[in-house]
C-alpha cells in the first residue's frame, strides 16, 4: 500500500527539516519545509560548477527565507504546520484511505467484541455495580438499593427488584449512563444489552487511535497499525467486552486528546493567517516590532471547547481523569508557546501564556466544570438520591449562601473522597503500578470449570475464564517503545513523542502516589492508546524513510510487518481466556504463562 504522497521520516511521518528545540519539548521540525538535497539547477551560482557537492549551512536549511518573504502566509503556514494541513491535502488517490483503514481496524475491532458478547450470560466482576447501577438510573435516574442475592434475579433476566432506598455509590454517572444506553436499545434482561455500550466505545475507540495515528505520523501504514494493534489487544478487548467505567474513561479522554490535536493546527494556521496580514499591511512586508512582540491574539478556539467537554465528560466517567485535564491544558500552551516562536514572535513565552493560555483556561475548565455537574442531572431532579436532602438538615455557617442542591452535591463528593482515600482493603488481584507496563498481575474477571459434559467440556476436567491479560507484543513491545521514545523526545524534541509521552505519564503517574490504596491493572486502559501510539512511533523509526533505499524500506516493512503479525497470533492464542471459551484445564494451564496470572 502506498504510504502517503508526503515523505516520511524516520518516525514514518510527514518529512521534516533539521529538528530546533522548542519550549514544549517538540521540534519545530515538523512544521517547516522538508529538508532536501537541493538539484543543480536550485544550487547556488557558485556551487553549480560541481552539482556532486552536497550544499552546506544556509543554503541545505530551505525552511529559511528572506525577511520580506518569511511573514507571507505560505510561508508561515509551511513553518508552523508543514506541507499537509489536513486529510483533503492527500491526492485524491489517497483520501479514501485515510478514512478506509480506520474504518477497516474498526470493523476488525468491531467483530472481535460482538461476537459472542453475550457470553457469559451472567454479571462478571464489577459489572454487580455498574450494570445494576444503570439499570437504576434507567428507572429513577438515580442509584437506588438492591436485595439480596440480586445478581441470581438479574442474570435469569428479571431486574425489576430494585428497592425504594437510595444507594450509596463513589463513582459519577457518565459511564453508567453510558451502559444504560445499552440496555435501552436492547433490553436489560439480557447480556448483549448490558455490555453493548462498552463493545460500541471500544470498538469506536480503535477508530480514534487509527485516525489520530494517521494524524501524527501522517503515513497510511502506521495508521492501519495503530488500529490494529489496539484491536487485538486482549486487555482493551476484555474491557471493551464487559461493563465496567474504564473503557468509556479511555474514549474520552482520546476524544480530547484528538481534539486538542485539531485545536493545534486550527490556531497555527490563525496565526499564519493573522500575522501574515500584519506583515501584508506594514512596509517592506515585515509585521513592526511591536507586532513581534507578543504576536496577535487568535481569537475563539472552538476545538478547545470540544476537549473541555470531552474532559468533563471523562470527569463525570471516573476522577481519575482529573490529570488528564492538567497534563493536556499544560500540552496546549507548551505547543502554542512553540509555534510563536517558531513563527517569529519575540516574547514567544509570555505571549503564549497571556494571549494563549489564560484564554484556554477560561475555555477549558469552565466547559470542563459545567459539563461534569450537568452530568449529575439525574441526582438533582431526584427527591430522595443519596444525599440529596443532606444541606436541608445540615446548616453550614458561612455556606448558606450556596443553593441547597449544590451543598449537598459537595457533601457527597466530600465522602466520596475520603472513600477513594481510605481504600486500602486486601484484594487477591490488586496489583502495582510497577507491574501494569508488564501485566504482572491481570485481573481475574471470571473463572469456571466445567465438568465434562457439560457446558461442551468433553474431557475430564476445563476451564472458562476471562482474564484481561495484555497483549505481550502490544504490551512488552509498548514498554520498550517508552523508553525509546523518552530518548528520542529527549534528543530530537519531536513534539509527537512529547505528546504520546504525556498521555502515558497523566494515566500512570498519578497511581504512584497513592501507595496503599488497592489498585487493579485494568485501570491502564485509560492509557492504554497511548502506549499502542508509542509501540506505532518506533515502527515507524524502523519503517524508514520513504526516500530511503528501497532494500531499507522493505526491509523496514518486514519489521513492522512481523510485530503485528506476531500481535495478531499472540491474541488468537490468547482469545480462548479472553472471552470466556469453554477448553480444557490443560489448555488453560498453558496460557498462564507467568504464576501472578493464576
Amino acid at each position: 500500500m502506498n504510504q502517503s504522497s508526503v515523505p516520511a521520516t524516520d518516525s514514518g511521518t510527514a518529512e521534516t527539516p533539521v529538528p530546533s528545540r522548542d519550549t514544549d519539548g517538540t521540534a519545530a521540525a515538523d512544521t517547516k519545509e522538508p529538508v532536501r538535497e537541493l538539484t543543480t539547477w536550485e544550487l547556488p551560482q557558485n556551487h553549480r560548477k560541481d552539482a556532486r557537492l552536497k550544499p552546506r549551512g544556509l543554503e541545505r536549511q530551505s525552511w529559511i527565507a528572506r525577511p520580506a518573504e518569511a511573514f507571507t502566509s505560505k510561508s508561515l503556514r509551511n513553518r508552523l504546520i508543514g506541507g499537509i494541513h489536513s486529510w483533503r491535502d492527500y491526492p485524491p488517490s489517497l483520501r479514501l484511505w485515510f478514512w478506509l483503514i480506520p474504518a477497516l481496524t474498526a470493523v476488525l475491532a468491531g467483530v472481535l467484541r460482538f461476537v459472542r458478547l453475550e457470553v457469559p450470560h451472567s454479571l462478571v466482576f464489577d459489572e454487580t455495580y455498574y450494570v445494576k447501577d444503570a439499570y437504576s438510573y434507567l428507572v429513577s435516574g438515580y442509584e437506588r438499593s438492591w436485595p439480596a442475592k440480586a445478581n441470581d434475579s438479574f442474570n435469569a433476566g428479571n431486574p425489576d427488584v430494585l428497592l425504594n432506598s437510595p444507594e450509596y455509590v463513589v463513582h459519577p454517572p457518565v459511564g453508567k449512563w453510558m451502559i444504560a444506553f445499552g440496555m435501552w436499545l436492547f433490553g436489560a434482561d439480557n447480556p448483549f444489552g448490558w455490555r453493548f455500550g462498552a463493545a460500541l466505545i471500544g470498538t469506536l475507540t480503535v477508530f480514534l487511535v487509527s485516525l489520530i495515528a494517521l494524524k501524527l505520523f501522517r503515513s497510511h501504514t502506521l495508521g492501519l497499525v495503530a488500529g490494529v494493534l489496539l484491536a487485538v489487544d486482549g486487555h482493551h478487548l476484555v474491557l471493551s467486552r464487559t461493563s465496567l467505567l474504564d473503557i468509556f474513561l479511555a474514549f474520552w479522554i482520546l476524544v480530547a486528546f484528538g481534539a486538542l490535536l485539531l485545536d493545534r493546527d486550527d490556531g497555527r494556521r490563525r496565526l499564519a493567517s493573522r500575522l501574515a496580514a500584519q506583515a501584508a499591511a506594514s512596509p517592506g512586508g515585515v509585521p513592526s516590532p511591536l507586532q513581534l512582540l507578543s504576536g496577535p491574539w487568535l481569537g475563539m478556539r472552538w476545538w478547545r471547547l470540544v476537549a473541555g467537554l470531552c474532559l468533563g465528560l471523562a470527569v463525570g466517567t471516573k476522577w481519575s481523569a482529573l490529570s488528564f485535564v492538567a497534563v493536556f491544558g499544560l500540552m496546549t500552551v507548551f505547543w502554542d508557546m512553540s509555534a510563536r516562536r517558531i513563527a517569529g514572535i519575540r516574547s514567544w513565552a509570555s505571549g503564549a501564556i497571556i494571549k494563549d493560555g489564560i484564554a484556554a483556561f477560561f475555555t477549558i475548565i469552565p466547559v470542563a466544570c459545567v459539563t461534569y455537574v450537568a452530568t449529575w442531572t439525574g441526582w438533582f431532579l431526584s427527591k430522595d438520591a443519596y444525599y440529596r436532602q443532606w444541606a436541608a438538615t445540615n446548616p453550614s455557617p458561612g455556606w448558606d449562601w450556596l443553593p441547597n442542591p449544590i451543598r449537598s452535591l459537595a457533601h457527597y463528593h466530600l465522602e466520596a473522597y475520603k472513600f477513594h482515600q481510605g481504600l486500602s482493603s486486601d484484594h487477591p488481584y490488586e496489583s502495582s503500578p510497577w507491574t501494569w507496563l508488564v501485566m504482572g498481575r491481570p485481573t481475574s474477571f471470571y473463572y469456571q470449570a466445567p465438568k465434562q459434559g457439560t457446558s461442551g467440556c468433553v474431557v475430564e476436567t476445563c476451564s472458562s475464564a476471562i482474564l484481561p491479560v495484555g497483549n505481550p507484543v502490544v504490551w512488552w513491545g509498548g514498554t520498550i517503545a517508552l523508553v525509546i521514545l523518552l530518548l528520542w523526545w529527549a534528543g530530537r524534541r519531536d513534539w509527537r513523542a512529547g505528546a504520546i509521552l504525556a498521555g502515558v505519564a497523566a494515566g500512570y503517574l498519578p497511581w504512584f502516589m497513592y501507595p496503599e490504596r488497592t489498585m487493579f491493572v485494568f485501570y491502564a486502559v485509560s492509557f492504554e492508546p497511548f502506549l499502542v501510539l508509542a509501540l506505532t512511533y518506533v515502527l515507524g523509526l524502523a519503517l524508514g524513510r520513504s526516500n530511503d533505499p528501497p532494500w531499507r524500506r522493505r526491509s523496514g516493512l518486514y519489521v513492522v510487518g512481523l510485530v503485528v503479525m506476531l500481535a495478531v497470533i499472540a491474541t488468537a492464542f490468547f482469545y480462548p481466556v479472553l472471552t470466556a471459551e469453554v477448553i480444557s484445564y490443560q489448555d488453560w494451564r498453558m496460557r498462564m504463562w507467568m504464576p501472578s496470572w493464576i
